[in-house]
């Protein structure tokens, strides 16, 4: 039957390039990219878990950030890492149905997640006398487990979706992982329909947790603007500063690959931007919250005292 043909399948996974000597480059940069990934989350995640003086709602959310950052990058940079030293560059039909699944929970599960930082930051700066009371740790909790659920959802949708489709002819995915416009281009015959399916969710997805930051941030401008000292306007925004960051490095480039009609893809293209969000964005955001919040600098230079205490 079709649905056995299509199971049956291997992918074969094109990469960046098929040239021995620059692969060993682009492993090399690859994998100090994900251990520094990991490594810089991981900082992120102790100090906030040692440090009593964060654990507030913000480094609540952040922790859940950072977890999810080590496992974003986890879903696709290790199997980048094999196949560049690899000559077999295959994925099975599950084993592409799972990365992509995957991809997609934790894509979608960060774009609810922002937005949920968003709100906390709006209810921070518009509710400040309230602002334990309302974000309690209840509150809290569901708002993450929301994320994470969403993020579920979404995905296992998508995947179901896009894997019952009929695969024929070509199996060869022009991209570094099972993203998900490469693989629909393996599709039997017109998917007009389902790509216009994928783009309405994915706008869905992408730009109603997009919607609820927007009007956050448009709240809590219009608070701060209210603001008589220039020093308290700026101590407010820049509580806010490393989420606006963060958030325009993710949405720039999300939106831009998946809210598009298929006549305007460049594969190429396509492979920097998927890059730049699924690579780049998870090692910048330590390092974002890190430089620009005094307070993860002080529990940092604490965690340095008790680890490596100075000679007496």
């Amino acid at each position: 039957t079709t649905g056995n043909k299509t199971s049956a399948i291997v992918f074969v996974i094109l990469g960046f390039s098929h040239r021995p000597d620059v692969n060993i480059i682009f492993f090399i940069l690859f994998l100090c990219i994900y251990i520094m990934t990991v490594l810089g989350n991981l900082i992120i995640l102790l100090v906030i878990n040692m440090d009593p003086v964060l654990h507030t709602p913000m480094y609540f959310f952040l922790r859940n950030l950072s977890f999810l950052e080590i496992c974003y990058t986890s879903v696709t940079l290790p199997r980048v890492l094999v196949n560049l030293l690899s000559s077999d560059t295959s994925i099975s039909f599950a084993g592409c149905a799972a990365q992509m699944y995957f991809f997609l929970f934790f894509g979608a599960t960060e774009c609810c997640l922002l937005a949920a930082m968003a709100y906390d930051r709006y209810r921070a700066i518009c509710n400040p006398l309230h602002y334990m009371d309302i974000m309690n740790k209840k509150v809290c909790m569901q708002l993450a487990a929301s994320s994470w659920i969403c993020g579920n959802l979404v995905a296992l949708g998508h995947t179901t979706f896009i894997f019952s489709l009929p695969f024929c002819g070509s199996n060869v995915i022009n991209h570094f992982f099972c993203e998900i416009q490469p693989v629909l281009m393996l599709v039997c015959g017109d998917t007009y329909w389902n790509e216009l399916q994928i783009i309405l969710a994915a706008a869905f997805v992408i730009l109603m947790p997009f919607l609820l930051i927007v009007v956050s941030y448009g709240l809590i401008i219009s608070s701060i603007l209210r603001i008589k000292s220039a020093k308290g306007r700026y101590k407010a925004f820049s509580t806010c500063f490393s989420h606006l960051i963060v958030v325009t490095l993710f949405y720039g480039t999300a939106v831009f690959i998946y809210i598009r009609p298929k006549s305007s893809y460049s594969l190429d293209v396509d492979k920097v931007l998927s890059l730049f969000y699924s690579v780049v964005t998870p090692i910048l955001n330590p390092v974002i919250y890190s430089l620009r919040n005094r307070e993860v600098k002080m529990a940092l230079f604490k965690m340095r005292m008790k680890l490596f205490p100075p000679n007496s």
